[in-house]
């Protein structure tokens, strides 16, 4: 049989056709528009996500036996909003999960509320980008249409709810909306109380590899498909990359450095981080992980490339950088805000250290050291907490380049291993609906067939003692420089 996963994007979908033995059939994908409204906000059309991603469907199944199409599932993009109104129709704008207009809303759920009550009701405190700061928000600064949501979404659950008529979520994306109870995978009345949020605007909870429903008669029709087609429940797109990654079970670690960065440590027990520095949520296998995210990791880069040097030729320009390890200037990596480990909607990129002699080199690779850096911040609270990593899986746009795996490797001091497939929240996503079809009897089972490492990156001894002294360094800055936000 053949299983399609969904990556919902930050900025575009990709559709991937795998088959029973986890070969990868075809991948398309489409992008769509990222509005900035204001400065600090983020937002999408949904029904761009639906067009695109039925138009990308219709590509994938171009060629295929559409009869062997089993089931579709997800992984997205997280802690986005979406509303809709009685008719189903969109209320407004998803605000997407790199916004940062919530200020006041997460100060005041992290001290008139209280980060403590917080944790002990969701095992995390409230980030800018998370989902009940912005449903507070939308009530303070929208109160009429606010009065006309009858349905909360995730941008993934849009897409489900769309195809296959379930109102629903999984367990890992509902982590962080901060309405979840994580340790009992259940709402948290208390919150939903703190929230003005009624049960009933909610989705039905779900397991990540669970069936939500099948394809809608008209939709099944348009594609060529047969109405039987499931469609199973999905994750978060960190948590479906670590499936992608076969980062499931006790102890296992994803790096992923796509438009965000994010170490993902796989668990089968509940945990948190007495700081909360780290998110404590729900994984895709049934079990838990802990997750600290950057909000700006390879979008460092292309921002960097892209805005600034206005040049596509990414690995041309990193050829040049040869003495690693010695970079005197720095970069610190917070273009939208930051969130691990400073929960800092305020925070801004920044280049230091920089003198007559600074070169284009230079500052290239003071970007690539700086979302290192930045991971590493996270990796260090890790450490904290007793868990020691010696490896960790990697994946995302960011993992293409092998300067920057080699960079990552000796700043994280930790080998790097790199899978057959690179699809990750795709890849995860095909996994959980052969899942979900029966095709495995349980996530761990199906990564253990079908993932498959091909290389490692090994950390090298020099750099990693030369990186140690500059990271040192490197973690003196954001206190250094935290009073100068926020800029005027």
């Amino acid at each position: 049989m053949l299983y399609i996963g969904i990556d919902l994007g930050t900025s575009a979908v990709k559709l991937l056709l795998m088959d029973a033995d986890g070969k990868i059939k075809k991948i398309a994908s489409r992008t769509y528009d990222l509005s900035f409204p204001h400065p600090g906000w983020s937002e999408q059309n949904p029904a761009d996500w639906y067009e695109q991603s039925i138009d990308g469907l219709k590509e994938l199944l171009a060629e295929c036996d559409k009869s062997r199409v089993a089931g579709i599932s997800f992984g997205g993009q997280m802690h986005g909003l979406v509303t809709l109104d009685e008719r189903d129709e969109v209320i407004r704008p998803a605000i997407l999960w790199n916004d940062g207009r919530t200020a006041e809303e997460t100060d005041y759920l992290n001290q008139v509320i209280g980060k403590e009550t917080l944790s002990g009701y969701t095992a995390n405190i409230a980030f800018a980008g998370f989902t009940a700061p912005k449903i507070l928000w939308m009530q303070k600064h929208e109160p009429d249409l606010w009065k006309r949501v009858k349905k909360i979404m995730l941008p993934k659950d849009y897409l489900a709810y769309r195809l296959s008529g379930t109102f629903c979520t999984d367990y890992s994306d509902a982590s962080g909306m901060l309405l979840l109870d994580v340790e009992h995978r259940a709402w948290s009345e208390q919150m939903l109380e703190i929230c003005h949020v009624e049960r009933e605007q909610l989705p039905k909870l779900y397991e990540s590899y669970e069936v939500v429903g099948t394809l809608k008669p008209e939709i099944a029709e348009e594609l060529g498909l047969s109405p039987e087609v499931k469609i199973i429940a999905g994750a978060g797109d960190n948590a479906a990359a670590a499936v992608g990654t076969g980062t499931v079970g006790e102890g296992r670690c994803n790096l992923s450095l796509g438009t965000s960065g994010t170490l993902f440590i796989s668990s089968e027990k509940f945990g948190v981080d007495a700081h909360n520095a780290l998110h404590s949520f729900d994984h895709a296998d049934g079990g838990y992980h802990l997750m600290g995210c950057m909000l700006s990791a390879a979008s460092c880069n292309k921002w960097w490339m892209d805005e600034i040097l206005k040049t596509t030729e990414y690995a041309r320009e990193q050829e040049k950088i040869k003495n690693l390890g010695e970079n005197r200037v720095f970069f610190l990596p917070y273009l939208m805000g930051e969130r691990s480990p400073h929960n800092d909607p305020d925070a801004r990129a920044m280049f230091l250290g920089m003198s007559m002699d600074t070169t284009r080199e230079d500052m290239t690779q003071a970007v690539l050291e700086g979302v290192a850096f930045g991971l590493r911040d996270s990796l260090e609270v890790a450490r904290s907490l007793g868990i020691r990593i010696e490896r960790s899986k990697i994946c995302g746009g960011g993992a293409k380049s092998p300067l920057w795996k080699k960079i990552l490797a000796a700043v994280l001091n930790l080998k790097l291993d790199l899978i057959e497939s690179e699809e990750g929240p795709g890849y995860g996503g095909a996994i959980l609906a052969a899942v979900g079809c029966g095709e495995y009897e349980s996530v761990q089972a199906a990564c253990e067939k079908l993932v498959h490492v091909v290389d490692t990156v090994e950390p090298d001894p020099v750099l990693v003692e030369k990186y140690e002294a500059r990271y040192q360094e490197f973690r003196k800055l954001y206190p250094a420089v935290k009073a100068l936000f926020p800029f005027t």
